[in-house]
């Protein structure tokens, strides 16, 4: 039998694998990415995102494989996310990707969060345009999911107290994401970081984030309460992703 501390162990390590991936593996990735393909080889770079985001799962399920139910509830997440980004097409950044990365992230987990979050910038990209800021665009939505999950994630699957969940989603869509993908637009537009390019890329993406802010408190507040129980219910009832 597992002693407590075993038990601790075995929870951190899964955690730890995350963070490196999150923090390290992936931006080392993008930076390959950037530095020594030259942003050329972006298909690349973002299937190697999406095997790196797997290994926190190889890691917390090391005695037990990933159930077709457990890919279906994950592959459905990133099905919802993607429907929901080229639904609101016409509106530009009134998205509920980060709203859906967010709960995915709460109701199974960071890895989890992480993986569909990666996922939906991943495979919307077929619709909306791959190229080099994909791979910017799966690390700034993985990482919202991510931290989600962080911090928001309760093994009783009690949903998260709504006032600080909203400002989490407001600031990290504003902060989190939309710098990392304004970080992006400086790159693989002027293929350098200066301080005079990165001031004109962020206080021109200024207005777009916080329309995508307000539009992530908006799909929280309509999306995270049903979302969060149904998951639950499916979660508790076939056991999945414990």
């Amino acid at each position: 039998m597992d002693t407590g501390e075993n038990k601790n162990k075995k929870d951190l390590l899964p955690k730890l694998c995350a963070v490196g991936a999150v923090l390290v593996a992936v931006p080392l990735l993008i930076w390959l990415g950037i530095s020594v393909w030259d942003d050329r080889k972006y298909y690349l770079v973002s299937l190697l995102i999406i095997l790196v985001s797997m290994a926190p799962f190889a890691v917390r399920f090391e005695k037990k494989k990933l159930t077709a139910r457990e890919l279906a509830v994950l592959a459905v997440m990133t099905a919802l996310g993607v429907a929901g980004r080229a639904a609101f097409y016409m509106v530009p950044q009134f998205k509920p990707i980060v709203a859906i990365a967010m709960i995915t992230g709460v109701a199974f987990g960071a890895e989890s969060g992480f993986i569909v979050g990666a996922m939906i910038a991943f495979t919307s990209n077929f619709i909306f345009g791959q190229g080099p800021w994909t791979p910017w665009q799966m690390e700034a939505l993985g990482l919202m999911g991510f931290l989600s999950g962080l911090f928001f994630h309760k093994k009783d699957g009690s949903a998260p107290k709504p006032v600080p969940f909203l400002v989490f989603g407001a600031l990290g869509t504003l902060i989190v994401y939309g710098l990392i993908v304004d970080t992006s637009t400086v790159f693989t537009t002027y293929g350098r970081f200066t301080a005079e390019l990165a001031l004109a890329a962020y206080s021109s993406g200024l207005v777009l984030n916080l329309i995508h802010a307000g539009a992530t408190v908006i799909f929280l507040l309509v999306l995270s309460k049903p979302l969060l129980k149904k998951l639950q219910r499916v979660r508790v009832k076939y056991g999945l992703l414990e």
